[in-house]
């Protein structure tokens, strides 16, 4: 176990934590699942950082830190979906929510069989997809705040953040499947 594996599993932990104050019925309780979040995202950053840095890359941290940041999104993305079920922006919200739950599990799916044949390099992180990830990061964090801060709208600067997200995520995959289509077509 090293730091990167102990910053990784404190963002798994955090994931509850987000969802007890996001639903704490307190005037302060969707601040502080922000907060939360936001503590979540600067994990995902430092840890990867840190095992680069301190070369402490390990198998547990490669099959953590997807997991950890897939279990954020997915869990923040219900959560925001289910605060606005029926309002004309739930509806966008929940489409949106489908398309990046059902992409991230689809390139992990993606991932994991290109690993098993070997080709695993062939569907390696792109810039796209870390971009995909920084708006996703501060879309749902704003969503999860949701209240004006200094003249801003920040709900509505989040949604559209979301739905850049959202095509970057649709982007992205495109671009993973056609980097893998030549293994995929040839598996018959």
């Amino acid at each position: 176990m090293n730091l990167p594996n102990i910053l990784t599993l404190t963002r798994i932990l955090l994931v509850p934590i987000y969802a007890i104050f996001f639903y704490l019925d307190v005037s302060w309780g969707l601040l502080a699942a922000t907060i939360v979040y936001a503590l979540a995202g600067f994990t995902d950053w430092l840890d990867g950082y840190l095992a680069r840095k301190l070369n402490q890359a390990s198998a547990l941290g490669a099959f953590l830190d997807p997991v950890a940041d897939k279990f954020m999104v997915a869990v923040a993305l219900i959560l925001l979906v289910d605060q606005n079920p029926t309002h004309f922006s739930g509806i966008y919200m929940s489409i949106a929510a489908v398309i990046i739950i059902g992409r991230e599990i689809t390139i992990s799916a993606l991932r994991e069989w290109m690993a098993g044949i070997g080709a695993r390099k062939s569907v390696a992180v792109s810039m796209i997809g870390k971009v995909k990830t920084t708006a996703q990061m501060f879309a749902i964090g704003f969503l999860t705040y949701g209240v004006d801060l200094w003249g801003l709208p920040i709900s509505t600067i989040g949604f559209a953040l979301l739905w850049m997200a959202v095509i970057l995520t649709l982007w992205s995959m495109i671009d993973y499947i056609r980097a893998a289509w030549p293994q995929l077509s040839s598996s018959g």
